[in-house]
């Protein structure tokens, strides 16, 4: 059976209702639908973070212009969807892994990357002065059980000698002493590295630096229908047809396997869920200890994620769920109340104001993938397991250079893997329910 998350015969489709769509001020402006045929030299399929980036930098790089076709709005996928936290992580594969693979050195590239990736997306807010309310370099993972602090002490250990990554562990004190109280919190480790932004104006900042660099960038223009004329790929939209030299796939957790063959079989969206409470009281905050703004998130493989937004709500999110149903998202929600009051028992019944959930884009071999198809002309990059604000950014910036024909930037032999079909395709979610089963199962012990 295949996977489609966007229909395409519906374009133009509101955001979702999200505390990042109601805070981030007026929609885009000059994002008509396609209205007519065309012919273009690249066309990019996806209006979000790996979309806008490739545009971006492929203008102010090498003043080359692009044309994204997005379904729905701009962002309006994981990019305008998912916690804003653009923190180190590159696939879920062990790190030792890649040691024993590629060699040390190898690794330190595939890692580096990974590095760079937060940097590109801090440089951007700079250079660009794209208000995202970024918060302060750091970012916290805590222990939710006591023997997790084992694996926080290798880490530490292991991520200073292989890879130069500063960390500070902390014991349970410390973390209540400085940042916060919770009852699932027995120690952490303190990154250096890594951020949290807001979700949406980060997209639409990205889109706004996009147009000024001469890209197009078109919403409501689904693509219905993929076939060749020759040297050139026919993308039909609801408003035409884009006749393109070069095409980039880059809906991730979004795409679809109907799309194009280099796709089919290959991607399992998993659905991320979110609430956000109203704003805490200068008491509940006093009462949790709750002093830092920094991105949280927990040693579980099914992660919770959370974080004290500029005006003083919890967001707090996390992975799981198989289908997205009203009936789910319900059931979703209240889970994750339950679960906050769980971790924090002083916010046992706080309104939540918003619910919203994403799908998040999950490769057979857990890893993220940067690669071109057919004779060279189709590019895709995706598959970034949640760890996408800063990696999609980074791998629109490498596929920019693959676009432009300049070689100063390669993927890493990590991201530069051919991307896998799933054995039996049909069978994801089968699989997917029983990965959950043992996650979960992992995850108490």
């Amino acid at each position: 059976m295949a996977i489609n998350i966007i229909d395409p015969t519906v374009p133009g489709q509101p955001h979702v209702d999200s505390y990042w769509a109601a805070t981030a001020g007026a929609e885009l402006a000059d994002t008509p639908p396609i209205s007519a045929d065309c012919d273009v030299d690249i066309a990019i399929i996806g209006g979000g973070y790996t979309g806008l980036s490739t545009a971006l930098h492929l203008g102010r790089k090498f003043g080359l212009t692009s044309h994204v076709l997005e379904a729905n709005q701009i962002g309006w996928g994981c990019s305008g969807r998912n916690g804003g936290f653009a923190t180190l992580g590159i696939g879920k594969t062990s790190m030792e892994g890649w040691i024993a693979k590629w060699g040390e050195a190898e690794a330190r590239r595939v890692f580096d990357q990974s590095r760079d990736a937060v940097r590109l997306v801090r440089r951007l807010l700079e250079e660009e002065a794209i208000d995202a309310e970024a918060t302060p370099d750091g970012n916290l993972e805590l222990a939710h059980l006591p023997n997790r602090m084992r694996g926080l002490e290798h880490d530490q250990r292991f991520m200073q000698t292989k890879f130069g990554v500063r960390a500070q562990l902390l014991d349970k004190a410390e973390v209540e002493r400085s940042f916060l109280v919770s009852r699932e919190c027995h120690g952490a480790l303190l990154y250096e590295e890594g951020f949290a932004l807001h979700a949406l104006k980060y997209a639409r900042g990205l889109a706004r630096v996009a147009q000024k660099a001469g890209a197009k960038l078109y919403s409501g223009s689904p693509v219905q229908g993929w076939s060749r004329d020759g040297q050139r790929h026919v993308l039909t939209t609801p408003g035409g047809k884009v006749r393109a030299r070069q095409v980039v796939i880059a809906g991730n957790g979004y795409t679809g396997d109907r799309l194009h063959p280099a796709i089919d079989g290959r991607l399992l969206p998993a659905l991320s869920n979110i609430i956000v409470t109203r704003p805490l009281s200068e008491a509940e905050r006093r009462q949790l200890n709750w002093s830092t703004t920094l991105p949280i998130s927990d040693s579980r493989n099914l992660l919770f994620y959370y974080r004290l937004l500029p005006d003083h709500r919890i967001l707090f999110g996390a992975r799981g769920g198989i289908e997205d149903t009203p009936a789910s998202r319900d059931a979703h929600k209240a889970w994750l109340q339950r679960r906050l009051a769980d971790m924090f028992p002083s916010l046992a019944g706080i309104e939540v104001t918003h619910f919203w959930n994403g799908w998040v884009c999950v490769p057979f071999d857990k890893s993220p993938h940067v690669n071109s198809v057919e004779d060279g002309s189709v590019h895709y990059a995706l598959g970034y397991v949640g760890t996408g604000v800063a990696l999609a950014t980074y791998c629109g910036l490498l596929l920019a250079h693959r676009l432009a024909g300049d070689d100063s930037l390669q993927p890493s032999p990590l991201l530069a893997k051919p991307l896998p079909r799933f054995p039996f395709p049909a069978l994801r979610r089968v699989y997917q329910r029983a990965m959950y089963a043992l996650f979960e199962l992992q995850d108490r012990r």
